[in-house]
């Protein structure tokens, strides 16, 4: 009890960490923050390539994005099912890492007039590469921590992801108009090589931590149908539930990104100028979202519960999106994006990870993958195309929000069913839990 005195009294203002959970929680920062740092560096360079492709182009670069999330499923399926998590997650980081390294190459051996063509591809690449790494992030988590500590220790952890996030921004608002846009993608390289050794120190903790270590073994492959994640995912009304919850996200995001394009391509003529336009608002974002994590997501989880608490940011969308269409300014723009930003990293994405404790260790890698990549890009399809059609019959941002309304409304229903169908599930869980203990407890010795 002594020993583990100093870890709760280092930890307990933020936290309600349990003894035994310290090591994997800073393991658990440490692979997040790789990851964000990488995705941060990079996610600048992308959105100044999105401009200078031209943002007419961008519902087709999110129709190709959709297209290769398709595409890598499939083979990220065969090696769910075929590897232990031990190596199929290191070999996943370390693909787009070579992939970060070819595109590196490629912008400092090809010649100017090629820029465009490598953005555009480096654009599409960008946005399968965050979803699928950031995806393999929480799945492994999930395997790891049970329900009760995703709702202590879920938002405390994705703080990991801010303070990466942030450092990655950092980053490239020091570094993007002196150096050159491929040393700043190896800088990617090396932090994703940090983040496999970090998924290492966690996995080892993982039998542990688990509630029920038969159920993770750490070496051995999961099983199961490469295509689980689309037809289990189909089969489920829970988990179809979370697909529309992820899909709603998606499209009203995408209506605020493609506002934040125009305005840089208006207020700023510099390539180097939008970059760190971009990730000035990244630092923004991410400053006041570590502030909501660290102090305030575990502590409304356990006061409202997974459902409500899902709820609090398509009630912020509903209001937000109202607010534009009555003054679509600049002003209320940038304060509505930055808020819903910072609201989806600090609370919605840390608590909607929380509803994949109660699922199937198959459904937590496969089906997880496909909703997070498969089902976000085919929001970001509806929510790009939609824009594309509203600007194409004359209006503008007022007709945006006014249609992103009633969307965020039935993402508020939604969020409110799946939260009560996630505590059901949970209860379920427990109950088998006890059953099977009860079974197990010897019975009075004959008489």
């Amino acid at each position: 009890m002594a020993e583990a005195a100093p870890e709760r009294g280092f930890l307990a203002r933020l936290v309600d960490v349990r003894p035994a959970e310290g090591r994997a929680l800073a393991w658990s920062w440490a692979y997040i923050f790789s990851i964000l740092a990488a995705y941060y560096v990079l996610r600048p360079i992308r959105d100044q390539m999105g401009v200078a492709g031209g943002t007419e182009n961008l519902p087709w670069l999110f129709t190709a994005t959709l297209v290769g999330m398709l595409a890598l499923n499939l083979p990220f399926g065969w090696l769910v099912k075929n590897l232990p998590r031990a190596r199929f997650v290191p070999l996943t980081y370390r693909f787009f890492a070579l992939n970060i390294l070819l595109f590196a190459l490629a912008l400092y051996l090809a010649p100017p007039e090629a820029d465009v063509w490598i953005g555009r591809v480096f654009f599409v690449w960008l946005s399968i590469f965050n979803l699928f790494v950031v995806s393999i992030f929480w799945a492994t988590i999930v395997d790891v921590f049970s329900t009760e500590q995703g709702k202590r220790l879920f938002g405390f952890i994705a703080a990991g992801a801010t303070l990466g996030a942030i450092a990655g921004s950092a980053v490239t608002v020091s570094l993007a108009r002196s150096v050159p846009t491929w040393a700043l993608l190896l800088c990617a390289v090396v932090l994703l090589e940090a983040a496999v050794f970090s998924m290492r120190g966690l996995a080892r903790l993982s039998e542990s931590l688990h509630r029920v270590p038969a159920e993770s073994p750490e070496h051995a492959p999961i099983g199961g149908s490469a295509l689980a994640g689309l037809t289990r995912t189909l089969a489920s009304p829970y988990l179809l539930s979370i697909g529309l919850f992820l899909l709603l996200f998606s499209v009203t995001t995408t209506f605020l990104y493609f506002e934040q394009l125009n305005i840089a391509k208006r207020s700023f003529p510099d390539r180097g100028a939008q970059t760190a336009f971009f990730a000035g608002v990244d630092l923004l974002v991410n400053g006041l979202t570590l502030g909501v994590q660290l102090f305030l997501t575990g502590r409304i989880v356990r006061r409202f519960g997974v459902g409500w608490t899902l709820a609090l940011l398509p009630a912020a969308s509903v209001i937000g999106f109202a607010a534009l269409a009555l003054a679509p300014t600049i002003t209320a723009f940038v304060v509505v994006y930055v808020l819903r930003r910072a609201g989806n990293f600090a609370i919605a994405r840390p608590v909607r990870e929380v509803l994949f404790t109660v699922v199937p260790r198959e459904d937590r890698y496969k089906a997880k993958s496909f909703i997070d990549t498969v089902v976000y890009r085919l929001g970001d399809q509806v929510g790009a195309w939609s824009y594309a059609g509203i600007a194409a019959l004359g209006f503008g941002a007022t007709a945006v929000a006014v249609t992103a309304v009633p969307l965020s409304l039935a993402w508020l229903l939604n969020s409110l069913w799946l939260g009560r169908a996630q505590e059901r599930r949970a209860q379920e869980r427990r109950t088998d839990g006890a059953g099977e203990a009860d079974a197990a407890r010897p019975g009075p010795a004959p008489a």
